[in-house]
């Protein structure tokens, strides 16, 4: 039996990365970065202003006041995506917009709702403040310099990342292929949702809450119908699932029962298990291996132990199979507003909600099979076997998203 960080680290030594494709910004949010991308321009592009308003020479204005304004007068005009043709001469302004192009010999801005037209004169503006270099203006290159280092390898192409190439001109992203993932559920029990239910059946909820982990760690699913306890039902769901995806991932039928036919129908199609069991709860029952070089991932049945073992060994998987940098769920630091007991011999990651001043507590019975305190939670506790942390310690809590 493997220990959880054993059992991780044989899963990502197997994996080889996919294929890797370059494709629109507009198709690639929550993708990866597959290599280092550098910027083409400066951002900002040159010299310019960062509100409405008038550019000046700063000396002009330096003894403006509200008792004694400074006239200036308008020599022109700097749209936004125009230029200044002139150069600003000492006594002069141009009435510019955010974003134009500062022009030759301003070296501030002063905000329109700062100055007012001399009566009479539309041409003369008074100005009753003085202004300093560089006021109101966004320097060359002051965001992002020509060559700078805009995204990281194995970064994840957030709106707010793509949105920083697009600004540096970039339209496309070198990306790793999104990994496609069979999800199979076995149980001559299991029932699909919204149909009627006989004595000694259950729903089956696996699949869906497994696709949408899958989806937000960046895979493409596909979902199969489910299996009953039947060794040639299993397998040849198996061949088509390994025919069609990069992983398969099955829930149920991976223990030591009578019609838990998972690992057997996996040998018997060729596939080749690297590891059984894993020293944690829930979740003991889980297997992985690999078949012509596709992952396997056999999860337990049981909606809990299904969604940890994939969120703690399935997901840096898929991940790491498109070259993600971070493969560990995010981690918060809180304190217990209660205490934790673990009395096995195993370690025990338990399910815990966070409340509005940061604390965590348990969100429930901690059951294999409890899934409403799994629904209630935001993350999980690994509390060591034997072991009770007391109300005030710190923990780490490994949020779900």
């Amino acid at each position: 039996m493997c220990s959880l960080e054993e059992a991780l680290q044989k899963i990502l030594a197997a994996i080889v990365p996919l294929p890797v494709e370059t494709i629109d910004l507009a198709r690639a949010f929550g993708r990866f970065a597959v290599r280092p991308v550098f910027s083409p321009v400066n951002l900002p592009a040159a010299d310019n202003s960062s509100v409405d308003g008038y550019a000046v020479r700063a000396a002009d204005l330096a003894a403006a006041s509200a008792g004694s304004p400074v006239t200036l007068r308008l020599a022109g005009y700097s749209p936004a995506g125009g230029t200044f043709l002139g150069r600003l001469e000492s006594g002069a302004c141009v009435r510019v917009f955010t974003g134009s192009l500062l022009p030759r010999g301003a070296d501030a801005i002063v905000m329109q709702e700062d100055v007012k037209p001399q009566p009479g004169h539309p041409r003369n503006l008074l100005f009753s403040e003085s202004v300093s270099p560089g006021e109101n203006t966004r320097s060359l290159g002051d965001d992002v310099k020509q060559n700078d280092l805009l995204l990281e390898a194995g970064e994840k192409l957030t709106a707010v990342r793509l949105g920083l190439l697009a600004a540096a001109g970039k339209n496309r992203a070198p990306c790793v292929a999104r990994p496609v993932v069979g999800l199979v559920a076995t149980g001559s029990e299991l029932r699909e949702a919204g149909r009627p239910l006989q004595p000694g059946r259950i729903y089956e909820s696996n699949r869906l809450s497994l696709s949408i982990l899958a989806e937000q760690a960046g895979a493409v699913t596909v979902i199969y119908p489910l299996v009953s306890d039947d060794l040639a039902a299993i397998k040849s769901t198996l061949e088509k699932a390994f025919a069609g995806c990069d992983a398969v991932v099955t829930t149920g039928g991976i223990s030591v029962g009578e019609m838990d036919w998972v690992r057997t129908a996996f040998a018997e199609i060729g596939g080749r298990l690297d590891f059984w069991n894993v020293d944690m709860k829930p979740g003991k029952p889980f297997a992985f291996g690999r078949r012509e070089g596709k992952l396997f991932f056999g999860l337990p049945g049981n909606p809990v132990s299904a969604l940890v073992t994939f969120f703690l060994l399935v997901r840096p998987a898929l991940l790491q199979m498109q070259g993600a940098r971070d493969l560990l769920p995010p981690r918060q630091s809180a304190p217990l507003a209660e205490a934790l007991e673990n009395r096995g011999d195993r370690r025990h990651f338990m399910r815990v909600t966070l409340d509005a001043a940061g604390q965590a507590r348990s969100a429930g019975k901690q059951a294999s099979h409890i899934l409403s305190a799994t629904a209630r939670s935001h993350g999980l506790v690994d509390v060591p076997p034997n072991t009770t942390l007391p109300a005030g310690a710190v923990v780490q809590v490994l949020r779900w998203d």
